[in-house]
Parts: C-alpha cells; sequence; structure tokens
C-alpha cells in the first residue's frame, strides 16, 4: 500500500483544496493530511483560521479522499510524520517547490510539488470577500 502525506491549513475550504486531495490522493492508496492547529498556525505563522481546528478536521475527515487527518502542531515535525505513517511520498502545492527537499533526503519518500488551482486561492476569497463588503 502506498501512503501519501500532505500538510495545510485548509481554511475556508474550496474547489482548490478538494483539486489538490483529489490530485494527491490519486498518488497512492491511503491519504493523511496534516492539519494546521490553531496555535500553530498563529505561533508559527501568524495568522488566524477563519474556522477552528475541530471545524476544519470534520469538514477534511468528510471528504472521500482523506482517510486520516492528524495534527500539525509545528514546522519540525514532517521528517517524523513520514517516518511514523511509513510515507511513500511527500505532497505539497508548487508554491512549496523546493522548500521541503530535506524530507526526501532525510526519509524514503520522494517529495511531489503539485500544481496550484490557478484561479482559486483562500487569499482571494478573502480579498474578494472583504471587495465587496466596501
Amino acid at each position: 500500500m502506498k501512503r501519501v502525506i500532505t500538510y495545510g491549513t485548509f481554511d475556508l475550504l474550496h474547489y482548490g483544496h478538494i483539486e489538490l486531495l483529489k490530485r494527491a490522493k490519486s498518488l497512492g492508496d491511503y491519504l493523511i493530511v496534516a492539519l494546521s492547529t490553531d496555535e500553530f498556525n498563529w505561533d508559527s505563522k501568524q495568522k488566524k483560521a477563519y474556522f477552528s481546528y475541530e471545524k476544519r478536521k470534520a469538514l477534511l475527515e468528510a471528504i472521500r479522499y482523506v482517510d486520516l487527518v492528524i495534527p500539525e502542531k509545528s514546522w519540525d515535525q514532517k521528517v517524523s510524520d513520514v517516518k511514523l505513517y511509513q510515507i511513500d511520498r511527500f505532497v505539497m502545492g508548487d508554491d512549496w517547490t523546493g522548500k521541503f527537499d530535506f524530507v526526501g533526503e532525510q526519509t524514503d519518500a520522494e517529495v511531489i510539488y503539485l500544481p496550484r488551482t490557478p484561479e482559486i486561492s483562500t487569499t482571494k476569497i478573502k480579498q474578494d470577500l472583504n471587495f465587496n463588503q466596501k
């Protein structure tokens, strides 16, 4: 069985997220999503998610491509997650290209950067919603 892992906040879930999860799942048999906790988002990324960790987790668990959701509590857990869950493929969006190559160097996992869905992003949604309220 091929195991795949990806990481993210998955706030304001949209079809770009679904496409990423669908493509990630197509690379293996079992997809794990490491979901950024509220504390990690605030303490390390200085951003607040609209939905709480528990609500974002419930949304991800309802998606047929996702087999398991685990908490992402720090930047440093990626290598240990890959080892713990016996991951074959580590998948991220191509906006992270090159930033996680070290995972492949320190484990047996193949690191893959998938193209983003170009016309959609959480940032764009937030900008559009703010613009429409003026």
